[in-house]
């Protein structure tokens, strides 16, 4: 506001009826609210500079494999819906032509391909075809068979997946890290930046998984213990908030299973002791011998009859047939897994079941979270390839060791990301 309003505005507030200035204060303080919250919203941001808002559009544009040919205009920040505009421009000496934008969430960092302008347009303006025009019928083409081979990646899932090609994987299954639940796992500043990273790796996960295919999560509550005794402990129903991500990242929810444990199996966490000895109401608290195991399947147009019917190796398809002694019902029974080199692994015979019904033999099964290698021991015991990604060096380190014993014969070419191949250095020493 200038001085000249200033001086407009007090001689309407000294002359105007009581009723009138306090609307017009209304209004004021109205606004003046409004841009708080904004700013109070901007404060969230993790985007928050120009810079930062190419870099993710860039790496966006790396996945399309349209890094080279393409620039940027100057990106701008959009604050009523809290999401960056990047103008992407063709990348010739001469030319400011507009091909599109990438459109960045500022509060999570990630890519909004709702409203980003697809890599079908961008490809069609940069090889100066007409958008817009009525399609052509193109040919539907068959289920993809991914060329991927077996691999190992040490280090942040969210990067390792970054550099993994699309829709190149046929199943994702995994158990993500507990929240804060252990101090092994303690890493997190707050229960909204662990949902932030799981969202991250559910995002890359939705770009590398082919089409129609599934994402299989056990997750389970958490309990956080209480710090000290005039406190309460808290129990996160962090499944829900696991359904939430993944209708936001173009999944359908599919099935609720739940993992039957023994009845003795959760007593550990303490829950329903006091209960026990007291029987005082109120304090009731069950014991938990359940997890679940969520299904999601990545959005299509298409039925799972067409994976079936339209698959190039229909030999394949025959030799994957579940046999009898399957799962009838959602209430799976099995006994739980224990290792002292992780404290939460889940059984092999859960991840068996899981590639058992929702793959096929020679499909990739991809896990974010390998842990000491679960998925990928049962990915090979069932003819499927696997792609484990891992950063606590221990655990990998169990992998190294335990890999060849996976293979009934010869060990194949394995894919060893970010660190050398073990056996490589093996052969060297001997």
């Amino acid at each position: 506001m200038n001085r000249k309003e200033i001086v407009v505005i007090s001689k309407y507030l000294r002359t105007a009826p009581t009723s009138k200035v306090k609307n017009f204060l209304s209004l004021l303080i109205e606004k003046k609210l409004m841009m708080t919250r904004k700013s109070n919203k901007k404060d969230k941001y993790k985007v928050k500079t120009v810079t930062e808002a190419k870099t993710v559009a860039k790496n966006y544009l790396k996945s399309l494999d349209l890094e080279k040919v393409t620039e940027f205009g100057l990106p701008e920040v959009d604050d009523r819906y809290h999401i960056w505009r990047v103008p992407v421009l063709r990348k010739d000496k001469g030319t400011t032509e507009k091909l599109g934008e990438i459109v960045v969430d500022a509060e999570t960092t990630l890519v909004s391909e709702k409203k980003t302008t697809s890599k079908e347009v961008l490809e069609s303006r940069l090889l100066g075809r007409q958008t817009g025009k009525k399609k052509r019928r193109t040919k539907v083409e068959p289920p993809k068979i991914s060329s991927l081979r077996n691999t190992v990646g040490f280090g942040d899932s969210e990067e390792l997946l970054s550099e993994t090609p699309n829709e190149s994987v046929d199943l994702v299954f995994t158990s993500p890290p507990y929240f804060n639940a252990r101090p092994e796992y303690a890493e997190y500043l707050s229960y909204e930046e662990y949902l932030l990273k799981m969202r991250k790796i559910i995002h890359q996960a939705h770009r590398v998984l082919n089409e129609g295919r599934f994402f299989v999560l056990n997750v389970s509550p958490v309990l956080i213990r209480r710090a000290s005794r005039s406190e309460a402990s808290k129990r996160i129903a962090v499944p829900f908030d696991f359904h939430q991500l993944f209708i936001q990242e173009g999944f359908e929810f599919i099935d609720d299973i739940h993992w039957v444990k023994p009845e003795g199996a959760g007593w550990a966490t303490g829950r329903g002791r006091r209960f026990s000895a007291d029987r005082n109401p109120l304090q009731y608290k069950p014991v938990p011998v359940t997890e679940y195991v969520l299904v999601y399947r990545k959005k299509t147009d298409k039925l799972i009859d067409w994976h079936i019917r339209k698959h190039p190796d229909q030999k394949i398809i025959e030799e994957s047939k579940v046999e009898d002694g399957y799962e009838v019902t959602n209430l799976w029974k099995i006994h739980p897994a224990y290792s002292k080199k992780h404290p939460a692994i889940f059984p092999l015979e859960l991840a068996e079941k899981v590639i058992k019904y929702y793959s096929f033999k020679n499909d990739v099964v991809l896990d974010p979270f390998a842990g000491i290698g679960t998925t990928g021991k049962a990915a090979v015991k069932n003819d499927r390839r696997f792609v484990l990604f891992e950063r606590e060096e221990d655990y990998m380190k169990e992998i190294k060791k335990n890999i060849k014993s996976w293979f009934k014969a010869e060990m194949p070419k394995i894919n060893w990301l970010n660190m050398a191949n073990p056996f490589n250095e093996e052969t060297a020493a001997k």
